[in-house]
């Protein structure tokens, strides 16, 4: 009895937890359903648990100072770049300066009506490197262009650059009023040898320069006609551009007005085709950088065809009609070419003269070759007991060429060429010593490098 007496009570207790726990359950859903609705972010604190809850105002303030670090850099970035730009590009200046003197009948020149009364010559996208040397794109006569003028003089006369010139800040003071047009030759004709040396060619250089200043084509060159063509002999770009005029790598120019001066655009200004940003070139490691050229270079053929008019130049301005010339910088940011993909000299302020190059080095103190070192290459050596340089430049204009070709012509070569292509380049780079005592291995080395290229690309549609 008493067995099934406490099975029953067992038995009777677990029926009403059974109910209970029903009852709680049902109370519990009933509760639910009465509960008002939340927002999702009003209920954000009875899902989130609470360490995370104690976190969020430090996330916020977080957040926050991320979003001002992000304005203050950008407002500082947008304001570097445009304090550089507005020191860089003053074309606005240049214009003023030019067409003040033209206004006076101080200067002339074949594109000062279009510059200063018809305003068609239109400056547009600035290209300069130097607040003292202008380069702009521009638009002349519904070809692209490119503009060039210096205006360092104006800089150091006038401290505000967007003020009107009040004098002749730029100093056009030869050749002087009463000079005859035979005392005129003779200025031109010393002035050359002493830039270019005493060649038997000057004479035909000087007619060149009396053509290009007779604006009028009146068989006469007048006052200001002279002034300005004896300013931009002044300038090492367009003395070399006259000097190479019968070559075909170099810029054609266009027109002038007083010391600025128009020049076929180049559409190419890099042997890649394509560079890297300025401020991005010192961010990205010389790997990316070797990936991008590589990635937007021309095709093989074609950058053989370049490469064989950069050796075509090195060779006429190697003993060339005017003397001899020195690449002084053979990065590809100077050289370039054109839509048929013939090579073009885009920057001829790289490339000085010999007498240039002398001129710089005779009585020059040093105390290592660096010491007697023109622009960026331009290398002759030490003389360490008279702590002299000596006057000849030790590497040549074709071994340095050599150096820039390398990778640029090894990527992407035919296999059957390549192992011999690095052998000529190779024996190339080593060339050093004087050029006039090696000129007959020079010739040598460059007509085989030309001649292994050309065979490649010859008979086919890129010649």
């Amino acid at each position: 009895m008493l067995y099934g007496s406490g099975k029953q009570l067992i038995l009777q207790g677990g029926q009403m937890t059974a109910a209970l726990l029903l009852q709680g359950q049902r109370g519990r859903n009933e509760a639910r359903k009465t509960k008002s609705p939340c927002e999702p972010l009003s209920c954000l604190h009875r899902v989130l648990p609470m360490r995370f809850q104690s976190r969020l105002p430090g996330i916020k303030v977080k957040y926050l100072l991320v979003v001002w670090l992000g304005i203050f850099v950008g407002s500082w970035v947008a304001y570097m770049h445009y304090s550089s730009y507005s020191e860089l590009c003053r074309g606005h200046v240049c214009r003023m300066i030019i067409c003040d003197q033209y206004k006076k009948g101080i200067i002339s020149g074949s594109t000062c009506k279009d510059l200063c009364e018809e305003r068609s010559l239109l400056f547009q996208h600035c290209l300069s490197s130097s607040p003292t040397q202008q380069v702009y794109s521009g638009l002349w006569r519904e070809r692209e262009v490119i503009i060039k003028c210096g205006i360092e003089e104006a800089l150091k006369a006038d401290s505000h650059p967007d003020s009107v010139p009040k004098r002749d800040v730029v100093l056009f003071d030869k050749p002087t009023r009463g000079t005859s047009m035979d005392e005129f030759k003779e200025m031109l004709l010393n002035f050359l040898k002493s830039k270019l040396g005493d060649q038997p060619s000057l004479a035909a250089l000087v007619s060149r320069i009396i053509t290009t200043a007779d604006v009028n084509r009146d068989g006469k060159v007048s006052l200001a006609e002279a002034k300005s063509i004896w300013a931009l002999l002044q300038l090492n770009e367009f003395l070399l551009m006259l000097s190479l005029h019968e070559k075909e790598h170099t810029s054609k120019l266009l027109g002038h007005c007083g010391d600025l001066y128009v020049t076929e655009k180049i559409p190419h200004t890099s042997l890649y085709g394509v560079d890297v940003p300025p401020f991005l070139q010192s961010m990205l490691p010389s790997v990316v950088h070797q990936i991008i050229h590589q990635w937007f270079a021309p095709a093989w053929p074609r950058r053989a065809k370049i490469a064989i008019g950069l050796l075509e130049f090195v060779e006429e301005i190697f003993h060339g009609t005017y003397g001899n010339f020195y690449v002084c910088e053979t990065g590809f940011k100077n050289v370039g070419y054109n839509d048929k993909y013939d090579f073009k000299m885009v920057n001829l302020r790289k490339v000085a003269t010999e007498m240039t190059i002398r001129g710089f080095l005779k009585g020059r103190h040093c105390e290592q070759n660096v010491d007697c070192t023109y622009g960026k290459d331009c290398m002759a050596t030490c003389d360490k007991l008279m702590k002299q340089c000596k006057s000849d430049v030790v590497q040549p204009n074709l071994a340095k060429v050599c150096g820039l070709l390398q990778d640029y012509l090894l990527y992407g070569a035919p296999l059957e060429l390549k192992e011999e292509l690095q052998k000529q380049l190779r024996t190339c780079m080593t060339l050093s010593g004087l050029a006039s005592q090696m000129e007959v291995h020079h010739s040598l080395v460059l007509n085989n490098l030309k001649t292994l290229l050309w065979k490649k690309i010859s008979n086919t549609k890129y010649s």
